[in-house]
């Protein structure tokens, strides 16, 4: 039933993954990513939010976050999957480190009259080589995603953890499988094998979450707040109560909202109506449905009620949103 409820998030926000490069590079070598948000116009133009992920398919290399998140260098081996959820700027690198200048233009354009992903050769004079994948999850992160704000600057997993013949590492083996192929549809396969990654990448990291954490995936993976975010997600136009959503959670309305505050961030009808404007943002860019029926669905009796609902959680109203999105 949890796991309904990520799944419901990522359609939500629109989840969609992208295998842009094939890296292959000998050392030395260096790249300096910029932040997420500047290159992914160039990549996946009209993208709201860009998480980079890299995966080593062979040899190794070292990663670390800079400007104002920066991290300690992480060691990757064959089989690891990095993502950077939150767009951080970012060093790849065959030591560690190592610096350069940070641009778009560390994607340099291919030479090849293909479609992507474009192999991109980096030659330096050492013995070691280092192949990756490179590519985007994209997802709406406006005006309410959930998902993204209980998540760390950084996620790695790798073999050690996941295991050799995981779900994980199959995906990756078809990537680099497809990649090698590039037949008819290739770039749609890699594509949604890229979103299973993504997919299993939560998962894999809502396993390490102990009974002291907290967010929204803290939440989803608690039995009470679970069911609750459940019930909410469901029936989103419900006119839901805190004592009727209690009594359907089987608690008291106290716990659960201590419970569902604690965890979450907010309290349960709080989520409820920013969950509603999330759902109502994606159906506004459907220009043919009227903004009545959607106030309609998200549980508004009347589009003015809806109307300030929205503007005061978005700062805009759904017209205004709605143009935005053309």
């Amino acid at each position: 039933m949890n796991m309904d409820g990520l799944s419901e998030v990522l359609s939500a926000v629109r989840l969609s993954g992208a295998v842009f490069f094939d890296v292959v590079a000998k050392s030395p070598w260096v790249a300096e990513k910029p932040p997420s948000a500047q290159s992914v116009r160039d990549v996946v133009p009209g993208a709201q939010h860009a998480m980079e992920y890299h995966v080593v398919t062979s040899g190794s290399c070292w990663i670390s976050l800079v400007g104002d998140h920066a991290s300690d260098p992480i060691r990757l081996l064959e089989g690891d999957i990095v993502v950077m959820p939150h767009g951080d700027p970012h060093v790849v690198s065959s030591g560690p480190g190592m610096r350069t200048g940070p641009g778009v233009a560390v994607y340099p354009e291919s030479d090849q009259d293909d479609a992507p992903p474009f192999v991109l050769k980096s030659s330096g004079n050492g013995t070691n080589g280092t192949r990756l994948i490179c590519g985007f999850f994209t997802c709406d992160a406006r005006p309410f995603n959930p998902l993204l704000d209980s998540l760390p600057r950084m996620m790695r997993f790798g073999r050690e953890e996941t295991g050799s013949d995981g779900l994980l590492d199959q995906f990756i083996r078809f990537a680099v499988t497809e990649m090698g192929n590039k037949g008819p549809g290739s770039q749609t396969v890699l594509n949604r094998l890229s979103e299973l990654m993504f997919v299993e990448v939560i998962r894999l990291h809502m396993n390490r979450l102990g009974d002291g954490n907290t967010g929204w995936l803290a939440g989803l993976r608690d039995p009470l707040v679970g069911r609750s975010l459940m019930l909410l997600h469901r029936r989103p136009a419900h006119a839901w109560t805190l004592e009727e959503l209690a009594s359907e959670a089987a608690t008291s309305r106290s716990a659960l909202a201590d419970r569902f505050t604690h965890l979450v961030g907010c309290p349960p009808i709080q989520y409820l109506t920013q969950w509603r404007m999330q759902l109502a943002a994606r159906r506004l860019a459907d220009q043919g449905t009227k903004i009545a029926v959607i106030a309609h669905e998200v549980g508004y009796e009347s589009e003015a009620a809806f109307s300030r609902a929205f503007k005061r959680f978005v700062g805009r109203s759904p017209s205004q949103w709605r143009a935005g999105s053309i």
